[in-house]
């Protein structure tokens, strides 16, 4: 027995070698894939970022870096409408600051942005105070909130046209019924009450985005701080002032900043009611803007009115951001 098992072995061992020209006939193996360049590339986090950011930045750079540049140089050539540009430096800006309608234009977006923004805010607040009570179709009356400021901002224009219309104005209707005035107003025919209306507009389209976003931040507010203060015996004013406001605070600047923002650059509805008039006594940078660019056919002084309000919109900016990093 002993010599049938040492025979295998034996054989194995005597078995002859494979000649030193041969190729060794290969045994199944598993292969085993190596990775490409760009995967490898993916795996590192900075290539990935920016291959991921990289529609982002060429949509910004088509949309707003582009038109952006092509501004400036507008603004500081003597370009027109069928005709090159020449580089004319500052002397689009000297004509603006020597011309009446402009310094106009330049008090009156002052002015509808201030003014504007503080009524926004005030009943914005008011609003969403009220809508976060607990009351019986709540939620039909925060979602009709938004209707004046989802509506197209043209067709909500031309409504509130009509109603400041001379002859078919439904102010005017109520007020003679009702024996307030003997004779029609002219809303949009006074330069001062025109103002009044654009501004009175403006309130009730941007008023809801206030209130929407403000109530969000009211109800961060953790009821117990409220209990707490009333406790201690704070009285409903108190408690807004020193518990709900500095809370609501970042909120408020955030949004007051996009609010003055699209206030500033405000341009359809000023162009819908007014058009400037009466006597380019409404006038705002951008309907000024558009007046000289594309009714006068000089783009370049056109362009030097819309950017005369870069600079007071990057100092606002800079001044709001400062202020909330301050207290963060």
């Amino acid at each position: 027995m002993a010599d049938h098992r040492i025979e295998p072995m034996l054989a194995e061992s005597a078995s002859p070698a494979a000649p030193a020209g041969a190729v060794p006939i290969a045994g199944p193996t598993h292969e085993v894939s190596r990775p490409t360049r760009l995967g490898l590339l993916l795996e590192r986090e900075h290539v990935l970022a920016g291959v991921l950011l990289t529609p982002t930045l060429v949509i910004l750079a088509l949309f707003i870096a582009y038109p952006f540049v092509l501004g400036i140089w507008l603004a500081v050539s003597d370009k027109v409408v069928g005709r090159p540009g020449n580089f004319i430096g500052l002397d689009n800006f000297r004509v603006n600051l020597a011309d009446t309608i402009f310094l106009r234009a330049f008090q009156n977006t002052f002015v509808y942005t201030f003014i504007a923004t503080i009524l926004k805010l005030a009943l914005g607040m008011l609003a969403a105070l009220l809508l976060n009570h607990h009351f019986r179709f709540k939620r039909v009356v925060r979602a009709s909130m938004l209707l004046p400021w989802i509506v197209p901002t043209v067709l909500s224009t031309l409504a509130w046209q009509w109603m400041f219309d001379a002859t078919f104005s439904v102010f005017n209707w109520v007020l003679l019924n009702a024996g307030v005035i003997s004779t029609r107003i002219l809303w949009l025919g006074d330069g001062t009450m025109a103002m009044g209306c654009l501004i009175l507009v403006n309130v009730w389209r941007g008023m809801p985005f206030f209130a929407i976003t403000l109530l969000a931040g009211l109800q961060t507010v953790n009821p117990d701080l409220h209990e707490a203060a009333e406790i201690d015996g704070a009285n409903a004013w108190q408690r807004f002032w020193r518990v709900t406001f500095p809370l609501l605070k970042p909120i408020m600047l955030v949004v007051v900043l996009f609010s003055m923002i699209a206030t500033f650059a405000d341009f359809q509805l000023i162009y819908v009611l007014t058009r400037g008039g009466p006597y380019s006594s409404t006038h705002v940078f951008g309907t000024y803007a558009y007046e000289i660019a594309m009714r006068a056919a000089k783009l370049g002084q056109g362009a030097s009115i819309s950017l005369s309000l870069f600079p007071f919109l990057l100092l606002v900016i800079m001044f709001q951001l400062w202020y909330i990093r301050r207290h963060d």
